[in-house]
């Protein structure tokens, strides 16, 4: 699956019913940190749990040569949230296509500014500076 570079946001999110329509609800964090403005009109994606997990893993396997380059370069600033930790416990965030980011002293739902200090070809390591 094809994730766009213009991509500004990333979350989870349920489909609630309503009387007449659905909703997904915008963490407030999103629009606190800038990502996007309240009142203004955005394409959504929507991505079935079960696709998404397989995006973040991967999915099929490719050759390297047609591999993506990491969609991060070192020394980049940007917000990331906090999704999950790993085995040392260190914070884990995605961004575009499932790339993931590792964010050592950071917590699960975090809403993080950080600098990326290191990038390798499936991960990158950023420092929290706010």
């Amino acid at each position: 699956m094809e994730i766009s570079e213009k991509l500004l946001c990333l979350f989870s999110a349920e489909v609630e019913e309503t009387e007449d329509k659905y909703v997904v609800e915008v963490p407030r964090r999103e629009v606190d940190t800038g990502a996007i403005e309240a009142g203004d009109t955005y394409r959504v994606a929507l991505i079935s749990g079960a696709e998404a997990a397989q995006t973040e893993t991967g999915g099929a396997s490719a050759a390297p040569s047609d591999e993506p380059q990491p969609p991060v370069e070192e020394g980049e600033i940007r917000y990331v949230e906090i999704e999950d930790l790993g085995k040392q416990g260190d914070g884990i965030a995605r961004v575009e296509r499932g790339y993931v980011i590792i964010v050592p002293d950071a917590e699960v739902g975090e809403r993080v500014k950080i600098e990326v200090s290191e990038v390798k070809s499936n991960f990158a390591v950023g420092e929290i500076i706010e």
